[in-house]
Parts: structure tokens; sequence; C-alpha cells
């Protein structure tokens, strides 16, 4: 939903009512995780994408239906269906996809895009069985919108999706009719928005300004760091969403980073790099990419052994950075470093996809960058 979210807006202010077609699950391969969206107005106008253009068509006739009909529900498109084929699914998968009717008067609908567009969390919560389907919850800094059913199922609800959203997942889950957590009679979908990612470049040169590039193309929040004035500006990194003149280890110290922060340093100069890298090894950071040759990163190991770093530490450094695709420009090397990043998320080495095994649509647990 994130993707169209102005979009979304922009109909509500129209007083457009619109369909919005979210998938919940997917099993085996599919080109979408969950909480991707496809959207329909009144008019017949449509944004997003659920797959990758292989069920739109039958989607957006489902879409089309639920406003007629002001009728809720979930559909699903495999392999197994006989018009599997025709729907376009031909990856070997199966995805659920719940199809809600809203109107452009909804306030709760309303809150949540406000809430996406101002990238504050929320977590929304829809009912999917058939007995409630398109019933809803809003959980955010406001307080809790909305019904599901029961006031006791509501609570098993809340508690459940505050916890997915503190991790900044998005699942399906079941309870009982009263929220008792072992029953299958009632299942809600929660989808998590969390703040955006942060991506801090440290080091203001040539490679930064492309590297900020695909960092926003990709959904982070990009801050790009260095200690020198001249290079620190907005000018040079102009996809910045921050231009910070500090020096490195200093800002980190005092920066938001969590597991899904991504730290890249392209200093390669020892007096910016080893006091970065003593404060950056202490941090949850879920990737730390440093630039330099293989000569210069030894030095480097061997300083921070020196400090007391130990092997698990130092392994968590992807350095010299990027995977090895043979680059050499700026915007070349800012692809090796963003493959890099995306496959540690994925617990995946960035080979060949003919050469692996594994599914090529991993689960994704994340949908705040749906």
């Amino acid at each position: 939903m994130i993707d169209i979210v102005d979009t979304l807006e922009r109909w509500r202010q129209l007083g457009l009512d619109f369909a919005l077609a979210t998938v919940t699950k997917v099993e085996n391969s599919a080109p979408r995780a969950p909480g991707s969206a496809m959207a329909v107005n009144v008019r017949g106008e449509a944004a997003g994408s659920v797959s990758g253009g292989c069920v739109e068509s039958a989607l957006y006739v489902e879409a089309q239906d639920a406003l007629r009909t002001r009728r809720a529900r979930e559909v699903t498109y495999g392999i197994s269906d006989d018009e599997a084929i025709s729907h376009g699914l031909t990856c070997g998968g199966t995805i659920h996809i719940a199809v809600i009717p809203y109107s452009a008067a909804d306030p709760l609908i309303a809150r949540l895009i406000d809430d996406v567009r101002a990238q504050r969390p929320a977590a929304y919560v829809l009912r999917l069985d058939d007995e409630g389907c398109g019933r809803r919850l809003l959980i955010d800094e406001a307080g809790i919108a909305g019904a599901l059913g029961t006031k006791s199922l509501e609570y098993a609800a809340e508690a459940e999706a505050r916890a997915l959203l503190f991790a900044a997942e998005t699942r399906v889950r079941a309870f009982g009719d009263e929220g008792e957590p072992n029953g299958d009679d009632v299942r809600v979908f929660v989808q998590s928005f969390a703040p955006k990612a942060d991506l801090y470049i440290f080091g203001a040169i040539d490679f930064s300004r492309a590297m900020a590039t695909m960092g926003k193309y990709l959904g982070y929040r990009v801050t790009v760091v260095d200690a020198r004035p001249v290079f620190a500006t907005k000018a040079r990194v102009p996809d910045a969403d921050e231009v910070v003149v500090e020096w490195p280890d200093e800002f980190l110290r005092k920066a938001r980073v969590d597991e899904r922060t991504a730290l890249v340093v392209l200093t390669h100069d020892e007096k910016f790099d080893i006091p970065l890298l003593r404060v950056a090894l202490r941090t949850k950071a879920g990737y730390i990419g440093v630039m330099g040759s293989r000569r210069t990163h030894a030095n480097r190991i061997t300083s921070l052994r020196e400090i007391g770093f130990g092997d698990a530490d130092l392994a968590r450094l992807h350095a010299p950075v990027g995977l090895d695709l043979g680059a050499r420009t700026p915007e070349e090397t800012s692809v090796s470093i963003a493959a890099e990043m995306i496959a540690a998320r994925s617990g995946r080495r960035g080979g060949a996809l003919r050469e692996g095994s594994l599914p090529i649509h991993p689960e994704a647990n994340n949908a705040a960058t749906a």
C-alpha cells in the first residue's frame, strides 16, 4: 500500500470510492510479498500491483464487483486453480488477496492513509474469515479504532498487532471466536506500517551520490554524514533525505539504529573508519559495508582486533563492500552494494539464480517497503 498511498489520498480527496486488494499470504513462489496492494476506484482507474502483472486482470474484475456489491472478500489465485494459466500465475505459487471496498468518506481508511503518508507507526488488522470479512482495527499513536467483533477478540488481535508492529512484520494470525490463541475460527491479517529503515552513508564522495539514489530507490531514509563541510552538501548528494556535517562516530553514537538499519562506510580513511567501526560493531545494524581494498581492510581488521573485537564481531563487516559484479563506476558500485544489502537481509549469498536451488521469492516478513 505504501507505494500507492498518495494515489489513494488523491482519490479520497476527489470523493472517489475505491476497492483495495492486498496480498495477505503467499505460498511457494510468488512475485510480490504480503502487504503488496492494488486499488481500483469507481471510475475504473487502477493503481499498484499484487503480482507483477500475473493476476491483475482477474483481480480488477473482483475489485469492481466488491465496489458494486459493497461486499468484502478473500480470493485465491494459484497454479492448482483450473484458471491459473488464464490468470497468468505461471510462476508456480499461490497468492491470497483480501479485496475490501472503501468509501471515500470512511474515517478509518483516512486515518490509516494519514499515518502511512506521515510515516507514523501503525498496524492495520483485517478480518478474513467469511463471518466477519472486512471488519477492521487500526492501532496507531492516536490509539485504537474500528472493530473486529467481540471485545475479547479485539483485545487478542491488538496484542498480536502491537508485537508484529514492533518487529515491523506482516502476518496472518488465527484465533478462536473469543480471541483464544489456539483457535482457527477467526483469521486476521495484520499489516505493519513502520517508519522507513535507515541507510547511513558515511563519506560524501563521488560514490555517495549514486549510493544515496539507490538507497532512496530501495525505500530507505537516506542520511549522508561527513565531517568536511565543503563536501557534505545537499548539492553533492541531492537524493539524500539529510546531509549531516559531523564526525561519523559521533553521529552514529546518537543515531537511530535497529536490525533494519544499513551502514555504508565509503570514507576508507583510518582516522574516520576505525572510530566509526568501533561504534558500528556495537550497534544492532543489519548491514555494515565498508569500502576499501583488501589490503586496507586487512589493516582495519588488525586495528579492530587490537581494540578487542573478536571473529564474530568482525564477520559482520562486508568488506570489501558489495557483490563481485565487476563494478567500476559509482553507479555500478551502488548496484553492487545494494545487491549485497538485499542478499544479507534475505540470508542469501548473492549468486546467480540459475546456479541456486532456493526459492526465487523467499517469504517476506517485512512489509514496510511494500
